[in-house]
């Protein structure tokens, strides 16, 4: 999935308001009474930590502290040039503590530095920088992969904790949780450290471990991240959500321990972990997934349509939907279909147990529909290719058999098992003009409900268009999938959505001080409001539909049910039980209600 344009790629209650303890100096006037107001503290102020505090935390941590600085802050200079190079490379960018994957979102946030990092190489280094950020009044991030579309990843005045060293992975053929010897069957699974990436893990699990772990599509995700907030792959309508997977986690929590967290161990820190969204518990600093036999096949899909006519399209569109549910409506079938430009469908699909053969069959009855029309022209031919599905992220194969579809870390002693999907490479610190996602429920594929459906695909793709990805929603998901997802912390909606449909928009690189980078924000409004209207015609035939948090709208307004529905005063209650004091802050993540838009003083 592309990020800059997705459209046009090819291929319940609030949290209860915690007491507000005295913090220093700050006070806040409240009717006739002075009330205490916690705040943190920033470079400059009283109380900010001294140098010599700074040195013992730089020796806590065995001198992994550091001062990021952005590379476009010294422009124009050869530093400056080659970080403008390195923009095309994901893995330099996440290699560099000052950058994140996207570089912001229009009016509402933009990437800048932490002022101070700790580049953690174990769980011992974690626990020093949050006892130190927690005694100090520090704002806290924390960071691995450095994709979150919210800007979760970066904060300007903070402590950074970056795992990005701690990739560590260990494969298990009978793996028990710590404590559930007598309730647990054995079972494979893969134990990943907090800054590995899904290459990694694919990597170890599939192409040299002959078995699978469900993660994300895109190869330079952090793990960690994912699973907290959820997590959806191109197989997901097969194995369920990443979050689902989740056999144990090892978490540091604001007050200094390190916690085993299962189903036997800390069982609220557990399920709170599995889709409660990231940084806003603890720091996971290791994460064990269960993983699974491999289909024989993996493989994957295009096509492009076009109509002549608002007439043809309606009835192009109709005959998509109709022949999802009758053909793609199960666990083989995941990814996309794109109605745009008000007369395009784009299909970009992927499959799981099936050969090249049987997809090809699967649709030729779709095809024969579209040819035996005169009003509908095929853009793109329909191409499927399959491939023995140990070899899908084997860099080597691919290399040899499948060149044009990956892109590899260029530079020079770079791993050479590492790689993007080309599609993907250009995500490297886009920046996002708007972003909104919906689960649509299974109802919807009903006979009686199609045209509805149909209709609101119809008036979306006269707007800016949307994007249906299928395996993000566990409709049609094999029971056993739907079970494991059932008892996390992801919005119930996701067990019945047949898919999370997306509007979205973002353009090239925009890191405060780059070169000509002055984003042009008056389009950028204009798309954003184009999104609004697309999502509007979708939410019509779905009303209260909620949002994936790792994908949705920065500018959300009724968050806690957008994203979590009823799950959030459970979510509520284990914030409340782990982090009191409210250490941990992301944007509109849970308990992010009591702090104001930056996180440093508390509203209540």
């Amino acid at each position: 999935m592309r990020r800059r344009d997705l459209l046009k790629a090819a291929l319940a209650a609030p949290w209860l308001p915690l007491l507000a303890r005295a913090a220093g100096p700050a006070v806040a006037a409240v009717g006739s009474a002075v009330a205490p107001v916690f705040t943190r503290v920033r470079p400059g102020q009283a109380g900010w930590p001294s140098a010599t505090a700074w040195e013992s935390l730089r020796s806590a941590v065995g001198g992994r502290l550091l001062q990021p600085v952005s590379p476009f802050a010294v422009c124009p200079s050869t530093a400056c040039s080659a970080a403008l190079h390195a923009l095309a490379n994901p893995f330099a960018v996440g290699d560099d503590p000052a950058l994140t994957q996207t570089s912001g979102w229009a009016d509402g946030w933009t990437s800048q530095p932490s002022a101070w990092a700790v580049a953690a190489e174990n769980t011992a280094d974690v626990v020093a920088a949050v006892n130190f950020a927690r005694d100090h009044r520090l704002r806290l991030v924390v960071k691995g992969g450095g994709h979150s579309y919210q800007g979760t990843s970066a904060s300007p005045d903070s402590l950074l904790v970056w795992t990005r060293h701690m990739n560590r992975i260990d494969l298990h053929d009978a793996f028990v949780p710590q404590g559930c010897a007598d309730h647990v069957t054995p079972q494979p699974a893969v134990s990943v450290q907090a800054g590995a990436m899904w290459i990694d893990a694919y990597d170890a699990v599939t192409t040299h471990g002959g078995r699978y772990v469900q993660g994300g599509g895109c190869t330079t995700v952090g793990v960690a991240g994912l699973v907290q907030s959820g997590g959806f792959g191109s197989y997901s309508k097969c194995y369920g959500s990443a979050a689902g997977a989740l056999l144990e986690a090892e978490v540091v929590t604001s007050d200094g321990q390190v916690r085993i967290a299962n189903a036997c161990n800390e069982p609220e820190l557990f399920w709170a972990l599995k889709g409660g969204g990231g940084g806003s518990l603890g720091v996971v600093t290791r994460m064990t997934l269960r993983t699974f036999e491999l289909p024989e096949f993996f493989g994957g899909m295009g096509l492009i349509v076009k109509a002549d006519s608002d007439v043809a399209y309606r009835a192009l569109i109709a005959e998509a939907v109709s022949f999802y549910q009758r053909a793609l409506f199960n666990p083989h079938w995941g990814e996309q279909m794109k109605f745009y430009g008000g007369d395009t469908l784009d299909v970009s699909m992927a499959f799981q147990g099936l050969s090249k053969q049987q997809a090809e069959q699967t649709w030729a009855p779709f095809l024969d529909w579209v040819k035996a029309r005169k009003d509908c022209r095929i853009t793109k031919p329909f191409q499927a290719l399959a491939a023995p599905a140990r070899h899908l992220w084997d860099a080597e194969f691919l290399r040899k058999y499948a060149p044009g579809i990956i892109a590899t870390d260029d530079r020079p002693n770079a791993p050479r098992d590492r790689f993007v999907w080309a599609g993907d490479r250009e995500q490297a610190g886009w920046f996002i003009h708007g972003y909104q996602s919906a689960w649509l429920p299974a109802s919807l594929l009903q006979a009686g409900q199609q045209a509805r459906l149909v209709d609101a695909l119809f008036n979306a793709a006269k707007q800016f268009g949307v994007s249906l990805h299928f395996n993000k929603g566990l409709a049609g998901a094999p029971d056993d999938a739907i079970a494991r997802a059932r008892d996390t912390a992801t919005h119930p909606q996701v067990l019945d959505a047949f898919a999370l449909a997306i509007s979205a928009s973002g353009g090239d690189p925009a890191f405060p001080g780059m070169p000509d980078a002055k984003p042009d924000l008056a389009m950028a409004r204009r798309r954003a409001a184009d999104i609004e209207q697309t999502m509007a015609a979708l939410r019509a035939v779905a009303p209260g539909a909620g949002s994936y948090v790792s994908e949705s709208d920065y500018f959300l307004r009724d968050w806690q049910q957008g994203f979590w529905g009823g799950n959030y005063p459970r979510l509520a209650a284990a914030k409340r039980q782990y982090d009191p004091d409210g250490l941990f802050f992301v944007h509109h993540g849970v308990g992010s209600e009591d702090w104001n838009e930056d996180g440093f003083t508390r509203k209540r």
